[in-house]
């Protein structure tokens, strides 16, 4: 994928600003993970259950420290990162406002280099699918604009993109079990188990 994102994107991220762009997997709506303010306003645009934790991607390993969760916990998915595989994090000691009170939320070290960059200079970031809870993933501009119009700060055009989301697993007695299904699928991920 083309670097989509200039120096204005990260502007507008560090200002607190939402904006819908491309990830590794689908588009997103996407804010700085670490701005409480930012966040709301993201489950407030998305009619999103309150109770229900955004996927937080890093630009690397490192980046768990300043959200407050164990980089040790990352041991059984980081040959698998970077990748389109998000894993659950147990994390208490997190801002409420990104495990909104269930000790855990997901985390994806996405495999997309310019992304990276761009969190790197930014700081962790939300990604989550752009629609309001319930209705289909917006895949372009046109389609996101008619769900969020003004709303947003910024939007990112990469063209169409129709994939699917990345896939969520969690850790389970030392072992990853899958939560949901998406772009690395479940025989895919049984069979690198299987290489380990």
């Amino acid at each position: 994928m083309a670097n989509n994102f200039d120096a204005k994107i990260i502007e507008w991220l560090r200002s607190g600003g939402l904006g819908f762009m491309p990830s590794d997997t689908i588009y997103g709506l996407s804010c700085r993970a670490l701005d409480e303010k930012a966040v709301e306003r993201l489950h407030m645009l998305k009619k999103r259950d309150l109770d229900k934790p955004f996927i937080v991607l890093i630009s690397d390993i490192s980046q768990l420290n300043g959200l407050n969760v164990d980089p040790a916990q990352a041991g059984p998915i980081k040959d698998y990162w970077p990748g389109k595989i998000s894993l659950e994090f147990s994390a208490p000691k997190a801002p409420n406002w990104l495990h909104r009170g269930t000790n855990k939320f997901a985390i994806r070290l996405p495999d997309n280099p310019d992304l990276r960059v761009l969190i790197q200079q930014a700081g962790p970031i939300i990604s989550t699918s752009a629609n309001i809870q319930g209705a289909r993933p917006a895949s372009s501009v046109a389609e996101a604009w008619r769900y969020f119009g003004e709303e947003l700060d910024f939007y990112v055009d990469a063209g169409e993109i129709k994939t699917e989301p990345s896939t969520i697993v969690k850790i389970r007695d030392g072992k990853l079990v899958v939560a949901r299904e998406g772009a690395v699928k479940l025989k895919r991920l049984s069979f690198m188990l299987k290489c380990e």
